[in-house]
């Protein structure tokens, strides 16, 4: 897997040689930097460490700001781990762009944080049908109805779809086709839509051929 992270600036639309209208989101990708090389004899597995966008040295504690000087690079405020790269391949301090992993008709896969919900019935959290609303059922039309047996098992399953907190979970669409590339402003236009809402960060991941 080769990936870069990002951060997933709006929604928009393009139009295709037919003149249709393509759905896209704009990511802002990279550039980002290379904080720390994990190796098998060191660390047990094998690894790169990615920062991506600055931070204010004041922001941070005294071993996160000896990390980034260790790496000869400023404070970043989002870090992750690419695993499975060739780890001989990079170094620290080295930068990252947009252009260098990826190109008009890669596909690649978004992961992100979804939208939190907050506390939600089962009607909008599971798509629930709902009740009738007849026979005295008037005020109860997204109820969930029974969730269990009586005398036996006597208690509810777990996993029950029942109402409660929706969204806030690590989400990844797959599959999802570059439209185009733009390395003087590192955007990258993908086709659909990605997890999380404006200005979230993201990992933009690509299978490598």
């Amino acid at each position: 897997m080769t990936g870069i992270l990002g951060k997933k600036i709006g929604m928009t639309s393009i139009f295709d040689e037919k003149g249709e209208s393509i759905p896209c989101t704009v990511i802002e990708a990279g550039p980002c930097f290379v904080i720390q090389i994990k190796t098998k004899e060191r660390d047990g597995y094998e690894a790169i460490q990615v920062g991506f966008e600055e931070k204010k040295e004041r922001l941070l504690n005294k071993p996160l700001n000896g990390h980034f000087k260790k790496a000869n690079v400023t404070p970043k405020r989002f870090l992750r781990e690419f695993k499975g790269v060739d780890v001989s391949k990079y170094q620290v301090g080295a930068e990252i762009k947009v252009e260098s992993l990826f190109a008009k008709g890669d596909v690649v896969s978004v992961q992100g944080t979804s939208k939190g919900r907050g506390f939600q019935g089962v009607v909008k959290r599971h798509h629930f049908g709902g009740g009738f609303r007849t026979h005295g059922q008037s005020d109860r039309e997204r109820a969930p109805g029974s969730i269990g047996s009586s005398s036996y098992p006597s208690r509810v399953f777990k996993g029950m779809r029942m109402a409660g907190r929706m969204g806030g979970e690590r989400v990844t669409v797959k599959n999802l086709r570059i439209l185009q590339v733009i390395p003087e402003s590192n955007i990258l236009l993908v086709l659909g839509s990605i997890p999380g809402h404006n200005n979230s960060y993201v990992e933009i991941l690509k299978e490598e051929t």
